[in-house]
C-alpha cells in the first residue's frame, strides 16, 4: 500500500479522534464546540500536506504516450467504409393505388 493510500485512509479516524477530543475538551469547559472549527481546519491542512509530501516522494506515474507521439503504437488502418445514405428514423412509404371493385358504386 502507497503511503499517500495510507493518509487518504486516516481521515475518517482522525477526524472521528478529533470529535471525541472536542466532546472531551467540551465537557470540561477549556474549548467549546463553537470555537473549535480552527482544529478541523488545521487537520484538513495537516492531512492534505501529508497527501502532496507523499505524492511528491513516489514521482510521477507513468502514463502511456499519446497516439502521434514518438514511440506511440501505430493503430491498424482498415479500408474505408462506403459511404451509406443518412439513416432517419423514418422509412419511406410507397402507396399502391389499389382499384376496389366494388360494382360501380361510390
Amino acid at each position: 500500500m502507497t503511503r499517500y493510500l495510507f493518509i487518504r485512509r486516516l481521515y475518517g479516524p482522525a477526524f472521528l479522534l478529533l470529535v471525541g477530543v472536542n466532546a472531551l475538551l467540551n465537557q470540561a469547559d477549556i474549548l467549546s464546540w463553537g470555537h473549535s472549527w480552527p482544529l478541523y481546519l488545521i487537520l484538513i491542512g495537516v492531512l492534505k500536506l501529508a497527501e502532496r509530501m507523499a505524492l511528491a516522494s513516489e514521482g510521477a506515474p507513468s502514463y502511456p504516450p499519446y497516439p502521434g507521439q514518438p514511440g506511440a503504437p501505430v493503430p491498424p488502418t482498415y479500408p474505408a467504409p462506403a459511404p451509406t445514405a443518412p439513416l432517419t428514423g423514418l422509412t419511406p412509404v410507397t402507396y399502391e393505388l389499389v382499384k376496389k371493385d366494388d360494382g360501380g358504386q361510390q
